[in-house]
């Protein structure tokens, strides 16, 4: 596994969460494309932070991505709701084994595509019962869940990115990078 990694950015997201999953995975030197699902152009975030995408969505193959993660905020939530395409390849992704990941409100489209019923998970308090029948949790701030990692809002965007780091490189890739960021692990 390569570990190429798609962010999908929808107008609406969580900017904490986005730029925190996107600078550490690229820290711990790892291949992540940022696709706007509204075009190339730069997306607004949920206050009103302009972020400038890699590249749009729609002119990715997202079955040769092995990782997704999803960033939080509900407008961009409802967005990546919205898109069939992107839930498609989540359900591909997860059928083959690959990582899912989703923070704040982001669990939402994991539970629309069907991947996370009777699963631990955990997401935003607001959102917790709109979850399906997933295993919902409050505690901890992070859940792995074999191939799917789930986190709770911007409080937490450090700890969720630094277990992605740890699922995908090992603990002591994960330990060495927060050290570095002068964060615990």
């Amino acid at each position: 596994m390569t570990n190429k990694i798609l962010v999908p950015l929808a107008e609406g997201f969580e900017e904490i969460e986005a730029v925190t999953i996107v600078d550490v995975l690229r820290r711990a030197e790892l291949d992540v494309t940022l696709a706007g699902l509204d075009g190339a152009g730069p997306q607004r975030g949920s206050r009103g932070v302009l972020v400038q995408p890699d590249c749009a969505f729609a002119d990715l193959e997202p079955g040769e991505f092995d990782v997704i993660v999803l960033p939080g905020g509900l407008g961009g939530t409802v967005r990546m709701l919205e898109e069939p395409r992107l839930l498609d390849a989540l359900r591909e992704l997860h059928a083959r084994g690959g990582l899912t990941a989703a923070v704040c409100a982001a669990p939402m489209v994991l539970a629309e595509a069907g991947l996370i019923s009777g699963v631990p998970v955990t997401s935003h308090p607001s959102v917790r019962d709109r979850l399906g029948d997933a295993d919902v949790r409050s505690e901890p701030r992070v859940v792995c869940s074999g191939s799917i990692v789930t986190s709770q809002g911007p409080g937490t965007s450090l700890e969720f990115a630094l277990a992605l780091v740890a699922e995908l490189c090992g603990a002591d890739v994960a330990a060495d990078l927060a050290k570095a960021m002068v964060t615990r692990a």
